[in-house]
């Protein structure tokens, strides 16, 4: 979990890749309409996301139900957004990826072929309530590698 342009993507690949599990990049999740709203620099609501989420929901409790793992990106930037998807599964962990707002601006300013302007990391920032101490799961700072984050999130996972 975390903001865009904090290495979801490319971290949640190499565990799931580690794992031998099946890898959902959140992103592919959203409507035509969401897609357009971001690109066009308008960040989505609570409403917005709420069909979304349900789809990550189900793809969540699909795998629970059938015993495989799962990766799954997904911003998850408020604690109600993480309990909808923990419905899908209760023993759901969480990686926050965090970073600092001109680290991520830099990484976004580099970004080429995504729909997510730079303009919208402000209010992802906003919005994003950091995982509190009833849940489970890590915060990690993004300014290490991609393959040391990945790493520290299997040691974890194997606890």
């Amino acid at each position: 979990m975390g903001v865009c342009g904090s290495g979801k993507s490319e971290v949640g690949r190499r565990v799931a890749q580690a794992l031998g599990a099946r890898f959902i990049e959140g992103d592919d999740y959203h409507s035509p309409a969401n897609v357009a709203k971001m690109a066009s620099g308008i960040p989505l609501d609570d409403a917005d996301r709420a069909a979304w989420l349900q789809c990550l929901r189900q793809e969540i409790a699909t795998a629970r139900g059938t015993g495989a793992s799962l990766v799954v990106s997904c911003s998850a930037l408020k604690r109600r957004y993480r309990d909808l998807l923990r419905e899908g599964d209760p023993a759901l962990r969480f990686a926050h990826l965090k970073g600092e707002r001109n680290v991520i601006a830099q990484r976004l300013a580099a970004r080429k072929d995504h729909y997510m302007p730079p303009a919208l990391l402000d209010s992802q920032l906003q919005a994003l309530q950091p995982l509190q101490a009833d849940e489970t799961g890590v915060t990690l700072d993004i300014t290490a590698a991609p393959q040391q984050l990945a790493e520290a999130i299997l040691e974890i996972a194997q606890r």
